[in-house]
């Protein structure tokens, strides 16, 4: 597979995330006779990052299977009539770019409404592990919710828990924050309505994933408000007021799927995530050889190919 590492694109206003590079495009109709629209053009490189920092080995091949994952859920959750998303197209002629610059974009990058980002991450578990199983060893909750005693690491929670997060800029770790932080960051009732929305996108993307073989044990959703035109136009009348879902969806990258058949509580399960990638990484920690800070190490091949096998199997159980 080809890699792309970054992009360096005619279009104004580059960001770059951990993963992607986001740059603005002209405001268009996203329906024929609608209002103008500000759009975005989000592109998936093969930048993978863990522990909040970028590795400098690119993963080959891995931007397009998650915008096609991504671009997936997206339909599938506005299909269940959950929320709407941001998406507009995945068809990289719609930016307009020449034949050049559109060619190594095809297939990972995604043209979506131009929102205002809710800086709170919306992280919802279903079974215990990661940061959020440290927690519960010392405290017996996670994010403030108070959970059974005796839990397994990997147990199937009561209920599927809201444990929100901060979004904190590359290079920096996200940190969790209980409900009523949350609320402070973004607004109650914001909060709220997140809340019950990611739970209720999470509820039912386990049900897709579980009856596929896989179990999605935890995930994480960011929502944006759709922003007006300079001219002061939006996509009807409630197009500010209701969140949309933004950034990706229910990828290997933002979310821990395990193997149904293999799941057993009590230690490290079966994954096809980025957990292939941290426990590597870990090692080196316990070696001593990283700290978790910039600049990553390099990752061997089988390290990269292992990561990958892992993102296809994923999309190959998911969706055929």
């Amino acid at each position: 597979m080809d890699t792309l590492r970054e992009t360096r694109l005619p279009l104004p206003h580059r960001r770059e995330g951990k993963v992607r590079d986001i740059y603005d495009l002209p405001a268009a109709p996203i329906k024929a006779g609608g209002a103008l629209e500000p759009r975005l053009l989000i592109v998936a490189t093969d930048r993978i990052s863990a522990f909040d920092v970028v590795m400098p080995t690119p993963i080959a091949g891995k931007g397009r299977l998650l915008t096609d994952v991504s671009s997936r859920w997206f339909r599938f959750i506005e299909s269940m009539g959950l929320v709407r998303t941001h998406l507009i197209t995945t068809d990289i002629a719609a930016a307009g770019l020449s034949e050049a610059d559109a060619a190594p974009l095809a297939g990972r990058s995604m043209i979506v409404r131009k929102c205002r980002v809710v800086p709170v991450e919306c992280v919802v578990r279903g079974y215990i592990d990661g940061s959020g199983w440290k927690d519960y060893q010392e405290s017996g909750r996670i994010c403030g919710v108070e959970l059974p005693p005796g839990l397994l690491r990997g147990d199937r929670l009561p209920r599927p828990i809201f444990t929100p997060a901060t979004k904190e800029a590359v290079g920096k770790h996200d940190e969790n924050i209980d409900f009523e932080r949350a609320c402070e960051i973004a607004g109650g009732e914001t909060m709220r309505k997140l809340r019950d929305l990611s739970v209720a996108i999470y509820s039912a993307a386990h049900e897709y994933a579980f009856d596929r073989g896989m179990i999605l044990a935890d995930t994480k959703f960011e929502f944006g408000y759709a922003q007006r035109d300079s001219a002061g136009r939006g996509e009807g009348g409630d197009a500010e007021k209701e969140p949309r879902l933004v950034d990706e969806a229910l990828t290997p990258d933002s979310s821990r799927y395990w193997d149904r058949e293999k799941w057993k509580p009590g230690g490290e399960q079966t994954s096809f995530d980025k957990q292939f990638l941290r426990e590597y990484l870990n090692g080196l920690v316990a070696k001593g050889q990283w700290d978790k800070r910039a600049p990553g190490p390099e990752l061997p091949q089988d390290v990269v190919r292992g990561t990958v096998e892992r993102y296809v199997e994923v999309r190959k159980r998911l969706w055929g």
